[in-house]
């Protein structure tokens, strides 16, 4: 039986998207050959990649706004440097709500000057700062939706007459948005998407071309835009199994079906954790992140007991983040609520036992 897989990423996904992928790796569209044989050139995959980009611009309601959608390389990571390298002239603004933050304000601060105009470093990045106010002359504001380590989420984004940049590499996909209020969206794919080796870049098109440096082929995304994506080779497998989620997400309802979802398994989690004595969660309540519940025991002396319970139980992967310690539910997309369940099951149990 497989694990109940609450993993940070690479993520779980869904069984009928193994099982095509898996099938694939045999013999790709029954031509007698691997998906990782074929040429990145050939119809077939060129017609997969086309369908992966179309799928992400329809799943987020972008289609024909102006936007392209590109399946890029090098995670998150690269993309907080490519985004100072296309956009960022002058001076650009940053909210720092965590660990992916910080690194992307790093990047950024090699292009130009960088306003930090928050961060909640002062509290191990335990709630997202409110209140904070975006210089009109920056060229982007730049932020992270969704923090994975610590495990809060933005639930409003700012209004702003500057781009708006924002990293959603852990919950894109996973809730309703008006996504035209953002001029790009990177995400890398192992998060809520698909296998590590793929990153989702959707960008308003008008907004290039404005900075004075010279960028990088490799690095430009308008001539990954003018070449479809396939400037250099793509990841092949990556990109074709992040089609699958995205279509199995298209024919379960897009994102308000997946919603509902999410918030129904964030919702049983918190409860459990809020009710019960033996546990507690770190973060702001009002922040806390639908897709990754962080929470820890009130007696450590439980450590050993919990662990074993929940793995025993069929559990795996909720150990907190090196940095944080405690606990880490992530919750995406492909994430049955029968596992939150299990999981919440185990709490109880270890509360009946210590009565």
């Amino acid at each position: 039986m497989k694990k109940h897989n609450f993993s940070a990423g690479p993520c779980i996904l869904p069984q009928e998207v193994l099982q095509q992928a898996s099938a694939a790796i045999i013999n790709f569209n029954n031509d007698d050959l691997s998906l990782i044989e074929i040429s990145h050139r050939s119809n077939s995959f060129v017609a997969v990649m086309e369908k992966a980009r179309n799928l992400a611009l329809e799943l987020l309601g972008l289609e024909n706004k102006g936007y392209k959608a590109l399946f890029l390389q090098g995670g998150a990571s690269l993309e907080f440097l490519m985004v100072a390298y296309n956009l960022l002239n002058k001076k650009a603004a940053y909210l720092n709500t965590g660990t992916w933050a910080d690194k992307a304000i790093i990047e950024a601060k090699h292009f130009g000057k960088l306003v930090e105009v928050a961060s909640s470093k002062d509290k191990k990045y335990n709630y997202i700062p409110k209140g904070y106010e975006i210089p009109t002359d920056a060229d982007y504001f730049h932020c992270t939706s969704n923090n994975t380590v610590a495990g809060t989420q933005m639930k409003e984004f700012p209004e702003t007459n500057v781009s708006l940049v924002c990293d959603m590499s852990s919950d894109i996909f996973s809730r309703q948005l008006d996504f035209s209020k953002f001029d790009l969206i990177y995400a890398g794919a192992q998060k809520n998407m698909g296998p590590a080796g793929a990153t989702l870049v959707i960008i308003k098109e008008d907004i290039l071309g404005k900075v004075e440096r010279h960028i990088p082929s490799m690095l430009d995304y308008q001539i990954h835009i003018d070449k479809d994506s396939m400037y250099n080779t793509p990841s092949v497998f990556a990109v074709y199994v992040s089609m699958l989620t995205l279509q199995w997400l298209k024919d379960l309802g897009g994102i308000p079906f997946i919603e509902e979802v999410n918030n129904k398994k964030a919702a049983l989690l918190y409860t459990e954790i809020d009710r019960n004595p033996l546990f507690k969660g770190i973060v702001a309540r009002e922040d806390r992140s639908t897709m990754n519940a962080t929470f820890v025991l009130t007696d450590k002396s439980l450590k050993d007991t919990f662990d074993k319970m929940w793995t025993e139980a069929g559990i795996s992967g909720i150990n907190g983040h090196r940095s944080v310690g405690g606990y880490r539910a992530s919750m995406y997309n492909a994430l049955p609520l029968y596992s939150v369940q299990t999981l919440v099951d185990v709490m109880k149990a270890l509360e009946r036992a210590q009565a």
